[in-house]
């Protein structure tokens, strides 16, 4: 099986089962994609190549003695390096941690290891996750397999252009703010942003503790669907975590009886493009049964503003523990306790960071918090009321995910402007709320594009449902970059 990178994970997993092929023959064909497509890629900050043979060893004993299989058997997966593995190097795309072993896995992981999965290798990301295109990475940026001047979106791109060169068939992502489903979209792969706490944060470095997520990447929403099977269950040592049992998601292929929110007000001005993208998904979940309504979601184009208070001033206080004293590479100048704290940080953190330090620390501050943060924290609640009050006559809400295809690297200066990448994904999270991002077609330059489809707190079998539907329509999931048909 010389090609298994273009099998889904569930048909590797299977063809692993049934004895078609052995886990060390998995691990090493990825091993060896990523060896020759890693570098022009980025996608990988490390690869747990010792790590990932002995697992796949010891799965093919278990195999051969008839022993129980993880129902992630045998399926390459890739950590964004922000969740930690026991054992391992969690750098968070920062100097600042390059010399950070993790103690623990994060639960997230640990459900996965459980279930037999190949866990081969943390994937690059934008530095503690802060930006929307992976040029922020302390190391290097990660490039667009479908066209490698072009950004795979941020913070999650390593996972997301790791899924799409087929280097691995999973990965996991943390959403912020958009950043498992816009990498997705940029990168023609799917992307799912959970409830808020129905996957355990513990073990993920925070950026914003209110807003943070970690979801999957796949190739198909069945491989999404799988993980979140995994993943997906509550846990003693997240105080957010959400006390339900894990679901199973049963995925069908109709839409009857659906009604699809329409908010055509917050959606004017779309680019052509992806207006006629986002028109046409519309139509095809029409032809699946669906009913489109129009909803009023006029409130979000707040959203942006009210996100970048709130997340900067928690990631101030988040990453106040980075001191290159409890955490982080001290620096070798500091010649006094004030000198390790200021030189430390100086030297660590990337410019992307110390902005949204400055930021969230200012409005945070006496005599301005009341002005922006707390107003911030009232215009949220406003959009969670005004996501229940659409859900009243809808299903679940439709949107494009990005404002374009991906656009290339160093193209946009202007940090307002990257900000506003991220006008379709960060609702979800000011409100909790689950999404996923699923193929919808290409831009004029072949360039991906992706719907998203948003629900109801804790209906996350109903989005993958309803994203399932669209995707075995349209067959456009799992359709990989040319970049991915290189051998090995």
């Amino acid at each position: 099986m010389n090609r298994m990178h273009y099998l889904s994970a569930i048909e590797l997993r299977d063809a692993f089962l049934k004895g078609e092929v052995t886990a060390q023959n998995i691990a090493q064909h990825f091993l060896k994609r990523i060896e020759k497509h890693g570098s022009a890629l980025g996608a990988f900050l490390s690869v747990l190549g010792p790590r990932v043979l002995l697992k796949a060893e010891a799965l093919d004993k278990k195999r051969t003695h008839g022993k129980p299989l993880g129902k992630l058997a045998g399926i390459p997966i890739a950590i964004k390096d922000n969740m930690h593995i026991a054992g391992e190097i969690t750098t968070c795309g920062s100097k600042f941690l390059k010399n950070y072993k993790a103690p623990f896995d994060a639960t997230a992981v640990r459900l996965l290891e459980e279930e037999d999965a190949l866990l081969i290798g943390k994937t690059n990301l934008d530095e503690f996750a802060m930006g929307s295109s992976n040029e922020n990475s302390a190391y290097f940026p990660v490039n667009n397999p479908w066209n490698l001047t072009r950004v795979p979106g941020g913070s999650s791109g390593g996972s997301a252009a790791a899924i799409s060169a087929r280097l691995a068939l999973l990965a996991t992502g943390s959403d912020t703010g958009g950043s498992i489903r816009q990498p997705a979209s940029f990168c023609g792969v799917v992307g799912f942003k959970p409830t808020y706490g129905r996957v355990s944060r513990y073990g993920l470095v925070a950026f914003g503790s209110s807003l943070d997520q970690i979801g999957p990447f796949a190739t198909t929403v069945a491989d999404a669907a799988l993980v979140m099977e995994t993943i997906g269950r509550s846990c003693p040592y997240d105080a957010t975590s959400l006390d339900f049992p894990a679901e199973s998601y049963k995925l069908t292929q109709d839409l009857k009886d659906i009604k699809i929110g329409i908010p055509n007000r917050f959606l004017e001005n779309l680019r052509p493009e992806v207006q006629a993208n986002y028109l046409s998904a519309i139509d095809i979940m029409r032809s699946l049964g669906a009913t489109a309504v129009e909803i009023d979601l006029d409130i979000l184009k707040y959203s942006i503003a009210v996100y970048y208070v709130l997340a900067t001033a928690e990631a101030s206080t988040n990453l106040a523990r980075f001191d290159g004293i409890r955490y982080g590479v001290r620096s070798p100048s500091a010649k006094n306790l004030e000198q390790i704290y200021d030189f430390s940080r100086k030297e660590g953190f990337g410019r992307e960071v110390k902005k949204r330090i400055m930021l969230g620390t200012f409005v945070l501050s006496a005599g301005f918090q009341d002005a922006y943060y707390k107003k911030a924290q009232k215009i949220r609640s406003l959009i969670l009321d005004a996501f229940e009050k659409a859900y009243e006559i809808c299903d679940a809400v439709i949107m494009p995910v990005a404002t374009s295809g991906a656009f290339a690297a160093g193209a946009i200066h202007d940090p307002v402007e990257m900000y506003l990448q991220d006008i379709f994904t960060v609702p979800a999270n000011l409100a909790g709320l689950p999404a996923i991002s699923v193929p919808s077609g290409f831009d004029s330059e072949h360039l991906p594009l992706g719907i998203q489809i948003i629900g109801p707190q804790m209906c996350d079998v109903s989005v993958m449902r309803y994203a399932y539907a669209y995707e075995q329509a349209t067959r456009l999931a799992g359709v990989p970059p040319a970049f991915a048909d290189e051998e090995p």
